[in-house]
């Protein structure tokens, strides 16, 4: 088998979506399976909307995501360069040489001559296509127009009768007529290559065997083949895989909430969930399974895996997964992936990295983002200044609430060793003895230490507290409650 060679080409006018964060996905797992090259590529001829800031966003983005590339850019290669700004020589030579073969022509229409044109197709009710009056032009009269200082586009001499057909590998063959194509422009008047071109002419000479990309390219597909077949070049194997739809099967757009790499990581997700929710989306291994590593991903993966039909963007479905890596990852890793956050630093600022530690160890697994995690830990590192409304009805206003809560008191003074283990022994011995069930004294416990009805371990969560400051926040409830009294 040839060396596999495949790319992600994005166009650096916006942020890293998620839809091209897939296609860099499955070309990258395709490399790694095969032991290939997996090339970044920025395709930023688009001079009035290809910006720095865009092109840096696309490598964070990936570097976030842990898609290492093996020519690119920043660091090289035998093919390169990586960006098409700087290829401008490379397109220059294979346009010329279509030019010379008869195989391409340049146009000296004008805007408004295609204007008129397209308005009598209108008229007659009958699709637009070039008329081709300049396809016939002589060598002299070329000559004599680029000498006025005409500026030409250059158009591709495209058979109007017979079928193009791409041989796709998630698809199979997918047949398009002839006749329905013009003679499209390849290089505009400004000198640049138009995108069919510049493609091709990247492809070939960076040696890609695999094109993996998205649906929507499907349709250029047979211009790029009228284009290797004009340049007498082979082309790659095309795959195309399906469009990521939004719940309601429209179109993803930010009316759907976060939907580039960078918006999930500053809303608090890992780069390994949105990986591994990324490649589920519109692949499966034939398994009934969600959870994957990259590493358990690589061998799997294959393109008789990607399904035909639009994948399904669920917000939820990432969330779950998100929080299912989150709750497998050390609290040291926690702490570095938020210590930058605004209450972080305030938190790191007042207390010891290892209590800071201990309170991740019992949060950690019971947030869905790391976003959430400054406010789960909220009543480790500051005072409970109010109680849940509901709690308080259901739990702080039974007749013997006070008796409970100085009896807690009274076991946190007096255990031998503050641990959760010691505690809660002794604090299930007191309920047999009161002939309460435990739950009528950990309940408003609970309620008292957090404000909270929901938190992790009751006993956990003493420990960490430590028995001064449960002392405190126990009698603080009591004082509240006489209060209300």
């Amino acid at each position: 088998m040839e060396e596999v060679r495949v790319r992600f080409a994005p166009s650096p006018t916006g942020s890293l979506h998620i839809g091209g964060a897939r296609t860099a996905l499955f070309n990258w797992l395709f490399a790694r399976k095969y032991n290939g090259i997996f090339v970044l590529r920025l395709e930023d001829t688009d001079l009035l909307r290809s910006t720095e800031e865009s092109s840096q966003g696309i490598v964070d983005g990936l570097q976030w995501l842990g898609l290492d590339w093996d020519e690119g850019p920043d660091k090289g290669g035998t093919f390169g360069p990586y960006r098409q700004s700087e290829r401008l020589p490379i397109y220059n030579k294979y346009l010329d040489k279509l030019i010379a073969d008869g195989k391409a022509y340049y146009c000296f229409c004008t805007s408004e001559e295609l204007q008129q044109e397209k308005e009598a197709a209108r008229n007659q009710k009958r699709d637009y296509k070039y008329s081709r009056r300049c396809r016939d032009l002589s060598a002299r009269e070329v000559e004599e127009r680029l000498q006025q200082g005409f500026r030409p586009v250059i158009r591709i001499k495209a058979p109007d009768s017979g079928t193009t057909v791409v041989h796709d590998l998630i698809r199979g063959d997918v047949e398009f007529h002839n006749a329905l194509l013009d003679d499209f422009i390849i290089a505009k008047s400004d000198g640049w290559p138009t995108y069919n071109f510049a493609v091709v002419v990247d492809d070939a000479s960076m040696k890609i065997t695999h094109v993996i990309r998205a649906e929507e390219h499907l349709s250029n597909t047979p211009k790029q083949l009228l284009i290797y077949e004009a340049l007498g070049l082979n082309p790659p194997k095309f795959a195309h895989a399906s469009m990521i739809l939004a719940p309601d099967r429209s179109k993803l757009s930010k009316r759907h909430g976060a939907t580039s790499v960078q918006e999930f990581r500053d809303e608090g997700y890992l780069p390994e969930a949105l990986l591994n929710y990324l490649a589920l989306l519109g692949w499966s291994s034939g398994e009934d399974r969600d959870l994957w590593t990259l590493n358990e991903l690589i061998p799997e993966f294959s393109l008789d895996g990607i399904s035909r039909s639009p994948a399904i963007y669920d917000i939820e479905k990432l969330t779950w997964m998100n929080g299912h890596y989150l709750g497998n990852i050390s609290s040291e890793r926690l702490l570095n992936l938020i210590k930058d956050q605004d209450q972080m630093q305030k938190y790191l600022s007042e207390y010891p990295r290892e209590y800071l530690l201990q309170v991740l160890d019992l949060v950690g697994s019971r947030v869905k983002t790391l976003n959430e995690i400054p406010a789960a830990m909220q009543y480790f590192c500051e005072d409970v200044e109010s109680y849940d409304t509901k709690g308080v009805a259901k739990h702080f206003t039974k007749a013997n609430v006070l008796d409970i809560l100085n009896t807690v008191i009274d076991i946190v003074e007096k255990a031998p060793q503050f641990e959760a283990s010691v505690i809660e022994d002794l604090l299930r011995q007191q309920a047999e003895v009161m002939q309460l069930k435990a739950a009528e004294l950990i309940h408003p416990t609970r309620l008292a230490l957090s404000g909270r009805t929901n938190t992790p371990g009751l006993f956990e969560v003493m420990e960490v507290l430590g028995r001064e400051k449960c002392l405190q926040r126990l009698k603080k409830a009591v004082a509240y409650i006489e209060s209300q009294e």
